[in-house]
């Protein structure tokens, strides 16, 4: 017999002597750690604890996830302090459960991070189905926060100190079978058994017939012992400095609780964290990277959703890395996919490739066998154009040269449907060009994916003055479905990202030719944020693609703004310089494994530059020089309307171009600043350097009017 009590969050089933709680937040489509919950929590507690009947209790999940974090919302709301008394409640809600003398089992199916895997790690025991959409995380660092309902002493003390600091700095996804092999969770099952097997284990724990063995090492534990922990925050700490140059407080902060936490009493380590959770709320970083995290949250909504049309067949054109990559993130996300090249021998490598990426994800259980199969079954290989009118969509991904594109364009259009949308993958061509080899130009769009395609987060989408709305509205939700956060600019030289990027560029190799350190650039623009420096940029880009983008429009309006444009790349690239990908380039590069060489530049490249002679600068005049370069362009963008937002050229900016994230891209660095302090900056630099530092108008306007982008 079962009896049900009725509440908002949170309903109580008596199955079997065990106290089953449905967690299902009404009205919206995840579970979230809510003062709601906390309050609730309590109710459900001393039902649990006030029935004789009931021997242990297990809390499960009646959505698609656990519970999926907290409610960030309402914490970007407080002030200083008031996180504290919040997070207190949830520490004294995990306190009880923990100490209940009636165990409670965490039933996890799904996204379980955050508070979620903190209330789940208060629990007795823990069971996980082993769906591939399981997994685990405390990804509070990437908010620029830590863990605040006890994660920095409990996971350190289930897991041990060096696989709890892997998963506390770095916020990433552990798959059920990680999680199981940790010691993260007690038992896997599969989705349909959760239930029952989570009964098992609250009876077995109630009766005192359940012991949790450690799943560390010897060496391990000889590591993490209290005479020789000191040794992994040492190394910890100059590891993360050595990342981060100090620009993200959030993961010191961790650092610093889980050290308390480990040697102290478990209120003082509360006490510790939550004040540590507050001081990190309050920063700029934190509420930066929590803008970020909104923006991206709704850029997962496509507006336009009543104007796509079914994309169900997708056919790629060249199977080189990059179609390759566009081929892989379709697939995965259950698109047929015709891949077709010149070469049998380009796609079977395509296929291989692919393979191996899917297997990576058999082998961490985050997928089974017969699903991985099934995907690449959707994959078929194409040296002509047959089948080709199955197609909804074609992205083509062929050598970035007009007279290529157009060529393709032409063939594969009088195979297509008069419906089906031609996407050009380009970084720089006008899309407006390549459509005029098209007899549909209001069809044609560009889809421009950054490289690697399965791990680089943006897409930008490209669109003409002809591009028809439904092929908009149906290339974004083709975007979306992809895992892409998507940015839609219009046409214009270098669209958005690659136009921006170009002044960053062109002003480190002015830089050079005045007699600046590769070393020093490279050091002094991380030291200000950026995930590499502009030198090892252009190597990883590849000189002679960098020299192809700037030839074009670029050049020619940046030259009408009185920009002053360095050849040397040119130059490079006429004598062979290409970059990491033939180890000619900036710096050195081992030649069997064609990694660069750490602190090692090839003194060949310097003669491009005016010789070895080389002096040092403030590091104030680099970041400023090179930064405001991007920033100032980001503007121009705005004021042109190639950019539709200001959002848009943040999120563009960061995830495209690794534009510091702690910032929030550059309309919310000039926002922060203010725009009256940027335009004194670029005004100071305009009369040193010349006109390429004239503050774009929009920005003068802003500066008087005392305006911010957001």
């Amino acid at each position: 017999m079962t009896t049900t009590e009725k509440q908002t969050y949170l309903t109580i089933e008596k199955q079997d002597g065990i106290g089953v709680i449905w967690m299902d937040m009404p009205g919206e489509p995840v579970n979230k750690v809510s003062l709601d919950l906390v309050d609730e929590f309590e109710r459900a507690f001393q039902t649990i604890q006030n029935d004789a009947e009931i021997k242990a209790a297990v809390l499960i999940s009646r959505k698609k996830t656990f519970i999926a974090g907290a409610d960030i919302e309402k914490f970007l709301a407080m002030g200083p302090g008031e996180a504290v008394k919040a997070a207190l409640g949830g520490h004294t809600m995990l306190n009880k459960l923990e100490n209940s003398k009636k165990p409670f089992v965490a039933a996890i199916n799904g996204a379980c991070m955050g508070g979620g895997l903190e209330l789940s790690m208060a629990c007795a025991g823990r069971v996980a189905s082993k769906d591939g959409s399981t997994i685990l995380a405390l990804p509070e660092v990437k908010l620029g926060l830590l863990p605040g309902m006890g994660g920095t002493y409990r996971l350190p003390r289930l897991v041990g100190i060096q696989k709890g600091l892997d998963m506390m700095l770095t916020g990433k996804n552990i798959y059920a079978l990680q999680a199981y092999k940790m010691g993260l969770v007690d038992d896997l099952v599969d989705a349909p058994k959760l239930l029952s097997a989570a009964k098992k284990l609250a009876m077995k724990l109630a009766k005192g017939e359940f012991k949790r063995e450690s799943k560390l090492s010897f060496v391990n534990k000889v590591i993490e012992s209290a005479l020789m922990r000191n040794i992994i925050f040492t190394k910890a700490k100059e590891m993360t400095l050595r990342a981060t140059f100090g620009n993200y407080p959030a993961p010191i902060k961790i650092l610093e609780s889980v050290r308390f936490g480990l040697s102290n009493s478990q209120e003082a380590a509360g006490k510790k964290e939550t004040q540590l959770f507050d001081e990190l709320l309050q920063t700029p970083q934190s509420k930066q990277l929590i803008n970020i995290f909104f923006a991206m949250t709704d850029m997962k909504k496509n507006p336009m959703k009543d104007k796509v049309k079914d994309v169900d067949t997708l056919a790629v054109l060249g199977a080189g890395f990059m179609g390759e990559g566009i081929a892989e993130v379709s697939v995965q996300n259950k698109m047929n996919v015709m891949l077709k090249d010149l070469s049998a021998d380009t796609i079977a490598t395509a296929k291989k490739n692919i393979w191996k990426a899917l297997s990576k994800k058999v082998k961490n259980k985050s997928m089974i066998k017969a699903d991985a199969e099934t995907l690449m079954n959707k994959i078929t290989a194409n040296l002509d154009y047959s089948g080709f009118h199955k197609a909804d969509m074609i992205i083509e991904a062929v050598f970035e040269d007009l007279k290529v594109k157009h060529k393709v364009l032409q063939e594969t259009e009088t195979n297509l449907r008069p419906d089906c949308i031609f996407a050009s993958n380009t970084s720089a061509l006008p899309i407006s060009e390549i459509a005029k080899a098209s007899k549909r130009p209001e069809n044609v769009i560009g889809m421009h994916y950054f490289s690697p395609v399965p791990k680089m987060p943006l897409l930008e989408i490209i669109v003409t003055d002809k591009t028809a709305e439904w092929v908009t509205a149906t290339a974004l939700e083709v975007g979306i479905r992809q895992g892409k956060t998507c940015i839609v600019v219009k046409d214009g030289p270098g669209f958005y990202t690659t136009r921006i990027l170009c002044p960053l560029l062109n002003e480190a190799l002015l830089l050079l030719e005045e007699g600046a350190d590769m070393l020093q650039l490279d050091k002094v623009m991380r030291q200000f944020g950026f995930p590499v420096g502009p030198v090892t940029l252009m190597d990883e880009v590849g000189i002679d693609v960098g020299a192809h983008i700037t030839e074009g429009g670029l050049g020619i309006l940046f030259e009408q703004r009185g920009g002053k444009a360095s050849d040397a790349m040119k130059k490079m690239a006429e004598a062979g310089f290409k970059g990491r990908k033939n180890k000619k380039g900036f710096y050195l590069y081992d030649e069997q494994t064609g990694k660069k060489i750490k602190g090692k530049v090839n003194d060949e490249a310097y003669k491009f530059f005016g010789g070895n002679t080389r002096k040092q600068f403030s590091s104030e005049e680099i970041q400023d020089r090179i930064s405001l370069m991007m920033v100032n362009e980001a503007v121009y963008c705005l004021q042109e309307n190639i950019l539709l937002s200001a959002r848009d050229g943040d999120m563009g900016a960061v995830f495209g171009l690794g534009f510091p994230p702690f910032l929030g891209g550059p309309f919310r660095y000039i926002d922060t600043l203010g725009a009256d302090k940027i335009v004194a900056k670029m005004e100071a630099l305009q009369q040193k350097f010349g006109n390429r530092f004239k503050p774009a108008t929009l920005l003068t306007e802003y500066a008087k009017a005392k305006k911010e982008f957001h």
